[in-house]
């Protein structure tokens, strides 16, 4: 009796709750939202003519300070409170076209002239867009029941992210798919983890086991492999623009592939995000910097440089500048801040000022479009390094540890040194090309600003092509007191580093060079060519034991031929260069003066941090920062699904497609910084196990009415390969794939005269043996002439970052992989594996190669299409022995029209529809 009384009395208090509920949430009159109601309006009608770019009649809808502020008239377009004193709702509420807002466009309907005025009566709030707002943590959604007023436990969650999924089906009417079979997982996991099949011992054993502990084994297992750093490096390097070449239009070769042997490594090394984006930022700036350290700053020199002759090396230097800055927004930050450089941004809350503040931190590197791509790390190999740290050590224990640093970084960069092109005030000499001065006869030319304090010995890099040559250096005009002579004699090897003696002069002074070389005999003709100068002292030290040996070996390891990678170094303070806004976007119209600087209206620059580039990235990798996690989650969740949570990854402001799921990329976000630890594997594993990663991706046609782009992830991906895959996987399939790493780009088969360098005549020469058949992460990138095939499959050209690319489908990727000969090569070896383990059974041939392509066994309506397409083959190839030895390539014991009606088949394989797609 009172158990059914405590149950009447259970039911009538719940009735109560939810007749209250109702009650409440019926006549509850709820506030506008600025950020879905009213922006949207605002960025449609209104913010093209009063916004970042333009303000007609004085009135800015893109700040509220601004948009509170008097208009040209005098009147308030907008007063909090006060919707009919407010000139905005009066203006949209007019009929008359001439007044009525928006101008000479169709009127606001109704319900948004109420959602505004609403909005102004209620005091004019204004929100903030969800991106920019630091990322908090995210209470995980549980199933309920009973009108959500009991929690219960999902059958289908694996995960806490499938409690975010669930929770967008339910409100959609959907319900998940079953879970993929262990085949397509297999396949499926492969290739989002290391881009490719897995090995087979790594296969075998996650199919032959039926435990529950089999799959997240297999993704342990595959994490763990050194394929993965290749896969993921290569989505990173469309971000860092990387390529072999410098770009425009010389496009000449760029030894940079240390920086994407760094990326392999530091994925694989599992290397946390913030100090993976720190030592690309900043890491020259780290103390006690290592070699890789300044190898991961590469990531910025990546930038292009402009060989071409004539072009002004000021207006280039700027230019990647000014690509550093829109890198590290669209890249790492998902923003559009490049449109800031011209005027303040028309959606986002960003100022015109806000981006010369921010280039500011780029601006005063060593770089200048030099030719040389200078500052470069130097590298010696294993010896000579020994003996650079003997040298160092040497001064460091004789002299002091600031000598010592001097030394080491003049040794492994050449820097802090005045690249010649600095030049300027020329009679009788110039810029060769652009960029090295040269001498004629009676030359004159002029050094800026050069710091002579305590600076007693010149090292420079020069060529002389005529002796009897000499230069002398003035101080503050042509005639200036001399403070050194130098004969210049004749340089047989091209460049030569050498020496001569300062006299003492203190302070900054305008250096004057003088040259005469009455050897030349045509007015037109260079005596003397120079790449740098080094104002230093003499090799300290020398009153010390062994300082004569030390000395020598400090100048044959500076002389020593050796390759180098572009880097980041920063100015001196002697040579820093100061920051200007430039007016209208212009570099040539030059505003105020502005220090290193973030935006107000993201989190702000730590308190202690340096106010240069280590500061920016301690910025960037602030839990605070609201872009950087979400950022960097939403690209690997677009890596495994296809598309974004927030499709547009280059855009996370209010003009970007919103997040389907905006609280599971928060809390992924904050997971990914917190609890991960900034770890990508762990991040990566959790959307790996998943059941919403596991299931079917097969579509049902109501799924295909109600969700058609899979927004709300009722079934797996499924997805073409990307350009890189496409490549990789066949050449897996075939048994020709390379497993080496590392090392300098190679050159697989290319038809001849796509290639073209005709500023230099540089041809493709293709590589022999097993480079030919390296991952495509190790393909030469030429900028004007990207690997054709990998374009075809949208690759991009990596001239400015992308970070995004576009799948298309198009007939010229089918041609591509039909008839590209890298994939003709690849097929005849593909039918010459197939043949290896199926005798003379045709029939088990191409089952054979379908399993290896696919992972599944073969039906009935795809054997019978291949059995007809090898007997069609067959019967052209048997009596046409050209056409077979064609196919096969070559003369020998396997050119008969069986291997070559297979190579057919083989290719027809790698063509299919389930090999270059992700299912």
């Amino acid at each position: 009796m009172m158990r059914l009384l405590s149950s009447k009395l259970l039911f009538v208090a719940i009735l109560i709750i939810v007749t209250a509920s109702s009650f409440i949430f019926l006549t509850h009159d709820s506030h506008v939202d600025f950020t879905t109601q009213v922006k949207p309006i605002i960025n449609r009608s209104c913010i093209t003519c009063h916004g970042g770019v333009r303000q007609k009649g004085g009135f800015s809808l893109l700040f509220r300070d601004e948009a509170l502020a008097k208009t040209e008239s005098g009147k308030r377009g907008i007063v909090p409170g006060d919707p009919n004193n407010s000139e905005m709702i009066r203006r949209i509420n007019l009929k008359n076209p001439e007044e009525r807002m928006p101008y000479k466009h169709d009127p606001l309907s109704k319900d948004e002239i109420d959602i505004l005025t609403k909005w102004v009566k209620e005091g004019a709030p204004w929100g903030e867009h969800w991106a920019y707002v630091p990322v908090k943590e995210i209470a995980v959604p549980q199933p309920t029941s009973f009108l959500g007023l009991i929690h219960s436990k999902s059958d289908w969650a694996k995960n806490a992210i499938d409690n975010f999924i669930e929770q967008k089906l339910n409100e959609q009417e959907l319900k998940p798919s079953s879970k993929a079979d262990k085949n397509t997982l297999l396949r499926r996991v492969s290739l989002d983890v290391i881009g490719m099949p897995a090995p087979k011992p790594i296969a075998e054993k996650y199919l032959s086991d039926s435990s529950d502990k089999a799959y997240p084994e297999l993704v342990d297992s595959l994490l763990a492999l050194p394929n993965y750093g290749e896969k993921w490096a290569s989505m990173w390097l469309d971000i860092a623009r990387y390529a072999d070449s410098k770009g425009y239009e010389r496009d000449d070769s760029r030894n940079i592939w240390k920086y994407r042997d760094w990326l392999i490594a530091s994925f694989n090394n599992d290397k946390p995000y913030n100090q993976f984006l720190t030592e690309q930022i900043a890491g020259d700036l780290l103390p006690a910097a290592t070699d890789d350290d300044y190898i991961a700053t590469a990531f910025h020199r990546n930038t292009m440089t402009n060989d071409e002759g004539g072009t002004d090396n000021e207006e280039f230097r700027t230019s990647a500048v000014l690509d550093r800055v829109n890198t590290t927004w669209q890249g790492i930050m998902g923003t559009t801040f490049a449109c800031v450089q011209c005027h303040s941004h028309p959606y986002d809350p960003f100022k015109h000022e806000d981006y010369y503040k921010f280039m500011a931190f780029f601006n005063d590197t060593r770089d200048e479009d030099t030719q040389a791509d200078y500052p470069l790390l130097r590298d010696y190999n294993d010896t000579l390094q020994q003996e650079v740290s003997n040298v160092v050590k040497w001064v460091k224990t004789n002299v002091s540890l600031q000598k010592a640093k001097e030394v080491n970084t003049f040794l492994k960069t050449w820097q802090p040194s005045y690249n010649s092109l600095t030049c300027d005030s020329f009679s009788n000499s110039e810029l060769n090309d652009t960029k090295w001065l040269a001498f004629r006869n009676k030359a004159v030319c002029r050094l800026k600003k050069v710091d002579l304090q305590d600076k007693t010995e010149l090292i420079f890099r020069y060529q002389a092509y005529t002796k009897g040559g000499v230069w002398q250096i003035h101080i503050d005009e042509p005639a200036g007191e001399v403070i050194a002579t130098i004969p210049l004699p004749l340089t047989k090897n091209g460049w030569t580093i050498t020496k001569t003696n300062l006299s003492a002069a203190n302070g900054t002074h305008d250096l004057f060079f003088t040259y005469i070389n009455n050897n030349l005999k045509k007015p037109t003709d260079n005596g003397a060519l120079f790449d740098w100068f080094y104002f230093t002292e003499e090799f300290p030290g020398q009153d010390k034991q062994g300082y004569a040996e030390v000395k020598n070996e400090f100048w044959k390891l500076l002389t020593a031929n050796v390759s180098a990678t572009p880097v980041m170094m920063d100015n001196p303070t002697d040579m820093h260069r100061a920051s200007f806004v430039f007016e209208r976007g212009n570099w040539l119209t030059k505003g105020k003066m502005v220090q290193p600087d973030v935006p107000k209206s993201l989190n702000p620059f730590p308190a202690k941090a340096p106010r240069n580039r280590l500061g920016l990235a301690m910025w960037l990798t602030s839990t605070e920062n609201p872009l950087t996690a979400r950022t960097m989650v939403n690209r690997v969740w677009e890596q495994i699904f296809g598309t974004g949570i927030a499709e547009t990854l280059e855009d996370l402001g209010s003009q970007g497609i919103a997040p389907s799921h905006v609280e599971l990329l928060d809390w992924l976000s904050y997971q990914f910084m917190h609890d991960d630890k900034w770890r990508l594997k762990k991040l990566l594993r959790k959307i790996l196990l998943s059941a919403t990663y596991q299931q079917d991706s097969k579509v049902s046609q109501e799924l295909l009415q109600k969700d058609p782009y899979n927004k709300y992830y009722a079934r797996g991906p499924r997805i073409r390969l990307s350009a890189e895959q496409v490549r990789d996987q066949a050449l897996c399939i075939s048994g020709l794939i390379s497993s080496k790493m590392y090392g300098p780009s190679v050159y697989p088969f290319q038809p001849k005269g796509i290639w073209l360098s005709p500023w230099n005549g540089a041809e493709w020469t293709q590589s022999k043996g097993e480079d030919q058949y390296r991952r495509a992460v190790y393909t030469y990138w030429k900028r004007s002439a990207a690997y054709p095939s990998m374009l075809t499959f949208d690759g991009v050209s990596r001239e400015v970052c992308t970070a995004r690319r576009i799948r298309t489908n198009t007939p010229l990727q089918a041609l591509a992989t039909l008839n590209d000969s890298a994939y003709i090569d690849i097929a005849r070896h593909f039918a010459l594996r197939m043949q290896s383990g199926a005798a003379q059974d045709v029939t088990k041939q191409i089952s054979t190669g379908y399993t290896l392509a696919t992972n599944h066994a073969i039906d009935d309506k795809r054997i019978k299409a291949l059995k007809n397409l090898y007997y069609v083959a067959y019967n052209k190839f048997k009596n046409a022995p050209d056409k077979t030895c064609e196919m096969i390539g070559e003369m020998g014991d396997n050119t008969n029209a069986e291997t070559a009606a297979l190579t057919v088949v083989a290719n027809a394989i790698l063509n299919l529809d389930e090999v270059v797609t992700k299912n």
